[in-house]
């Protein structure tokens, strides 16, 4: 079942790209009728190693079969990081598919506190602070490995001083399933 989520991704940067219709969905659905559930999902994009697109959801609100189709898309053409991807890059695109859990509220009164609560390397974190937000999933702390780092980071994402954590921003958790073409990983 896990590939699929990584095929409806190529899929349809493919077919935006080449401004074909998806005639696709039904028959997905007929056969994995799973995928009308809603779900929350992140579409990471990898070129030579380096990232590409990364567009996602945050709370499921929508089918997951449209969820990914849309975040796949945005990854590679609407991430205002990146150019749109090209046809010449399609083939060496890299595609990693999460699925988040529901986000969690995270109650704390100190950063020593929020420090103790966070697991590094499985949670991913929204911070909310001042009408701003930003979110980093789990795989980010592979380059941010420690609390520090990553929140420095964070704050910084958010269009927020490295410090944010000092003003007690609004913090909650969440957990993914990562596809990624080649291998699974949870």
């Amino acid at each position: 079942m896990k590939e699929i989520y990584l095929k409806i991704a190529r899929q349809a940067i493919e077919d935006h790209l080449y401004n074909r219709d998806n005639s696709e969905r039904e028959r997905l659905l007929e056969h994995y009728p799973e995928l009308l559930k809603e779900g929350a999902s992140f579409v990471t994009l990898a070129l030579g190693g380096n990232l590409r697109g990364c567009i996602g959801s945050l709370v499921a609100h929508r089918p997951l079969l449209d969820d990914i189709t849309a975040n796949a898309r945005s990854a590679a053409f609407h991430d205002p990081r990146f150019m749109p991807l090209t046809t010449d890059e399609l083939s060496k695109i890299e595609i990693e598919v999460s699925l988040l859990s529901q986000p969690k509220e995270v109650a704390y009164t100190t950063t020593e506190e929020l420090k103790r609560k966070i697991t590094v390397g499985v949670d991913g974190v929204v911070l909310r602070l001042d009408g701003r937000r930003a979110t980093f999933l789990p795989q980010v702390w592979e380059e941010l490995p420690s609390f520090e780092l990553f929140f420095m980071h964070l704050c910084q994402k958010a269009g927020l001083p490295t410090n944010c954590l000092e003003a007690h921003p609004h913090i909650e958790v969440y957990q993914v399933e990562k596809i990624k073409e080649g291998r699974h990983d949870t």
